[in-house]
């Protein structure tokens, strides 16, 4: 109910643009231009280091200022219409995987049940089935198989290392009980809000490999500004997240 009436305030109430605070609007046209890279489109990331079984990986944008806020504003404020300008982001990283001709596969990174009622909504899968009625509208279409769920609690990854994000998140997933059958003979593609280390996707595929599946690669909204970089340090700080 969190999320209806969220929904329903910001249909009444004044509202200022989630990434730079322009008034009377929700996001402006400059942070669109912004989350659009300047129509740049997605590019593939590589974390570094870069952990074992991470597929490739293909983000919109990087993670840094207005694209910052309008992510932290629709996750963590509930902002829930936001999940529309951030859904046709995740859509052209999500076609960066090619996952053969036909409609994409999306696999959503689960959140933890805690952080649902806290929050009221699911987020990563909010913008999943956006960015999926996005690939509808333009092709080649895609599906939301929200498959993956937390087979145990694991610690907020914020302030953790690279090493120790991978000893928090290892064999916490799997494929939900009776649906590992939905995945047989299919590519595809994960899907985030965010990656920093890759240490949750890699644990995503590794769950999705283990039941059956296969993983074309990983789509994000965005990633640090260091690994869309092909060379020259990648020593910016891990923001929180996955």
């Amino acid at each position: 109910m969190q999320g209806v009436w969220r929904e329903l305030a910001g249909l009444v109430l004044p509202v200022d643009c989630a990434g730079c605070g322009r008034p009377r609007t929700e996001l402006c046209a400059e942070c669109r231009r912004v989350l659009a890279r300047d129509g740049r489109g997605a590019r593939r990331v590589r974390p570094w280091p870069e952990p074992v079984g991470l597929p490739r990986v293909w983000a919109g944008a990087p993670y840094a200022d207005e694209v910052r806020a309008v992510l932290l504003a629709h996750k963590e404020r509930g902002a829930l219409r936001l999940a529309g300008p951030l859904g046709a982001v995740l859509a052209g990283a999500a076609r960066g995987p090619r996952a053969g001709g036909g409609p994409l596969l999306l696999v959503p990174v689960p959140s933890a049940r805690r952080s649902v009622a806290g929050r009221g909504h699911d987020p990563v899968r909010r913008i999943a089935l956006a960015a999926a009625g996005e690939l509808r509208r333009a092709g080649p279409g895609a599906r939301v198989l929200a498959v993956l769920r937390q087979r145990r609690a694991v610690a907020d990854q914020a302030g953790l290392s690279a090493r120790q994000r991978l000893a928090n998140v290892a064999g916490a997933l799997e494929v939900r009980a009776g649906v590992g059958r939905l995945l047989t003979g299919r590519a595809a593609v994960l899907v985030d809000d965010l990656v920093t280390t890759g240490a949750t996707l890699a644990e995503a595929a590794r769950a999705v490999t283990a039941a059956g599946g296969r993983v074309a690669g990983a789509a994000v909204v965005a990633a640090p500004r260091s690994a869309f970089e092909s060379d020259g340090a990648r020593t910016e700080a891990l923001p929180r997240g996955r």
